[in-house]
């Protein structure tokens, strides 16, 4: 199967957008939220916030997390752009994430994900939990991937290695399959290779759905937003089958690529506190390092977002859900 060509983890979208925590949690009392100019680049910034909600625990993996990670898009889904991409993981690491995603269909994002890790020291890799992917359904394939995966990344395991957008039935029967992905999994999981599997999409959640079924995956990466409720919903299928079974939960496309940014719909800091309320973690692409400082320091905001504020919410975008779902089936 080719390369997905369409944006899995991230939000890439996004620039510069959430501002000071403290004039976001001021707002958030006004019922607003605030937005202010990004922190120069050399500003110093503490490892964690004393005040930053509390970790979670990422389903049966028993990954501690917290309620914003990095994703693996945003700058690191490039190519060649190394001097700009690998400082946004190095400062990511600094600010103490715990959590990092990737994937082979991402261009050098495990290339710059590996450089970093170099670059940190030989613990740096050690104190993330390290997601990525395969978008191969077959078991050859993925186990190709997987070392490749390996070799970019630097390091002899995966913490998370999840199966890439699955979109249709027949992909899952492939996977299910004789000499399907899901015996690379099983080898990868005994030889130590990765520790966890996953599976992710944003196109069909029934299909999610079936798959947890079929398989006692440890985590589920979901498109997560205020439109969701409107047509093919995530969260009353595939979050609420995966809390029913002890399955962690990731959040993605939390800004619907940006676009309800664009329209002032929501701000960064309402459309994280959402997906976050649903989510064990929401990933997030950075295209600099400010953003990252940005994006963290959403850890400091008020989670969870109470019942009527996310349905407020959620009302208040409806009119438009359509422009904000073209992810899905």
């Amino acid at each position: 199967m080719s390369e997905p060509s369409e944006t899995e983890a991230t939000d890439t979208g996004r620039h510069g957008v959430l501002g000071a925590v403290a004039t976001t949690k001021a707002a958030i009392g006004a019922g607003a939220v605030g937005c202010a100019a990004p922190a120069p680049p050399t500003a110093p910034a503490a490892p964690h916030d004393a005040a930053a909600a509390p970790p979670r625990t990422l389903g049966r993996t028993g990954a501690r997390v917290e309620p914003v990670s990095l994703g693996g898009e945003g700058i690191l889904r490039t190519t060649n752009r190394h001097r700009e991409a690998v400082p946004v993981i190095l400062e990511a690491l600094r600010l103490g994430v715990r959590y990092c995603d990737t994937a082979p269909a991402y261009q050098q994002s495990q290339d710059y994900y590996g450089e970093a890790f170099r670059a940190a020291g030989p613990k740096a890799r050690e104190q993330v939990f390290l997601a990525s992917k395969t978008h191969a359904r077959d078991r050859d394939g993925a186990l190709r991937l997987l070392d490749d995966s390996l070799r970019r990344l630097g390091t002899d395991h995966l913490d998370l290695w999840q199966l890439h957008d699955l979109r249709e039935l027949d992909e899952l029967d492939a996977i299910f399959g004789k000499r399907g992905a899901i015996e690379a999994v099983e080898q990868a999981r005994a030889d130590g290779r990765v520790r966890h599997v996953g599976i992710t999409g944003h196109h069909d959640p029934q299909i999610l759905v079936e798959a947890m079924r079929r398989y006692p995956v440890d985590t589920v990466l979901c498109a997560i937003n205020p439109s969701d409720p409107a047509r093919l919903p995530f969260l009353t299928t595939v979050v609420a089958e995966a809390r029913r079974r002890g399955v962690g939960v990731i959040g993605m496309k939390i800004m619907a690529a940006g676009r309800l940014l664009q329209d002032r719909a929501a701000s960064p800091g309402e459309l994280i506190r959402y997906a976050a309320s649903h989510a064990d973690t929401v990933v997030i692409g950075c295209s600099s390092i400010a953003e990252v400082r940005e994006n963290l320091g959403a850890r400091s905001l008020p989670f969870p977002m109470p019942p009527a504020e996310r349905a407020a919410l959620e009302a208040r975008v409806a009119p438009r859900a359509g422009r904000y779902d073209t992810f899905k089936a």
